[in-house]
């Protein structure tokens, strides 16, 4: 009987224990909201100037019909490579799944379409950066300093992850 009181002691002892939730890793292994956003604050000034983003503020930024055509035709060239790059990289991870299903996957195979695939995916992300510098050059300093008008925006998101409590 006294072993049977000692167990239940010891379980009710335990389990506020055993129901906490340990805090989640942050940092590089889960990535850190934060950390993520402060690595790609830099790309993401680049990525203002995308045809995608220029185009819808033509209005706005006074683009006269020769640089709304070459913003077209840059982003219609941009989007086309980069579907082909990225249905690349979807056969790459296919291939790369398709590997690692098998009874004894070889390593060298993985390593090839992984390695395959990213550069893949890289080669699409490239493709956006050299589509914005070339947009950028398009436009007119007036042009320019307008279209930077939005990075506030990107600033004020910033402060909003920051008040945000970590991910669970």
């Amino acid at each position: 009987m006294t072993t049977t009181r000692l167990l239940v002691v010891i379980g009710l002892a335990t389990a506020p224990l055993a129901a906490q939730h340990r805090p989640a890793p942050t940092g590089r292994m889960m990535g850190d909201p934060m950390e993520m956003q402060e690595m790609m604050a830099p790309i993401a000034q680049v990525m203002l100037y995308t045809p995608q983003h220029l185009l819808p503020r033509k209005e706005a930024l006074g683009l006269t019909a020769d640089q709304v055509a070459r913003l077209t035709a840059l982003r219609d060239a941009t989007t086309a490579a980069q579907d082909a790059a990225m249905s690349e990289a979807e056969t790459h991870l296919g291939e790369l799944q398709l590997a690692a299903d098998a009874a004894s996957p070889d390593s060298g195979v993985l390593k090839t379409h992984f390695q395959a695939a990213h550069a893949a995916m890289g080669r699409a992300r490239w493709l956006s950066i050299r589509s914005a510098m070339e947009a950028k050059a398009l436009l007119t300093d007036a042009q320019r300093a307008d279209s930077l008008s939005y990075r506030p925006a990107s600033r004020s998101c910033r402060s909003t992850y920051s008040r945000m409590p970590p991910c669970r």
